[in-house]
């Protein structure tokens, strides 16, 4: 069964430089994504970005995953 730190370490390596919270129940997933690389990028992008990284899991061993990414000057403003 995947295990949200599964996912967590997929989207870490797959995405440089990111940080990830991923909570979830084996099969649905929740990932709040920080990362620089999405500066200057729509959300769509940055949403891209996150299922590039995490390349064929999307299809075998993720069936849903819902983001909500961040710049890490977006995230600081939110999380203080």
């Amino acid at each position: 069964m995947v295990t949200p730190e599964n996912v967590k370490h997929w989207i870490e390596e797959g995405l440089t430089g990111a940080t990830a919270d991923v909570v979830g129940d084996g099969r649905h997933f929740e990932a709040t994504v920080v990362c620089s690389q999405f500066a200057g990028k729509s959300m769509l992008e940055q949403h891209r970005l996150v299922y590039t990284g995490l390349g064929s899991k999307m299809e075998s061993a993720i069936h849903a995953l819902s983001l909500r990414t961040y710049t890490p000057e977006q995230w600081q403003s939110i999380a203080s």
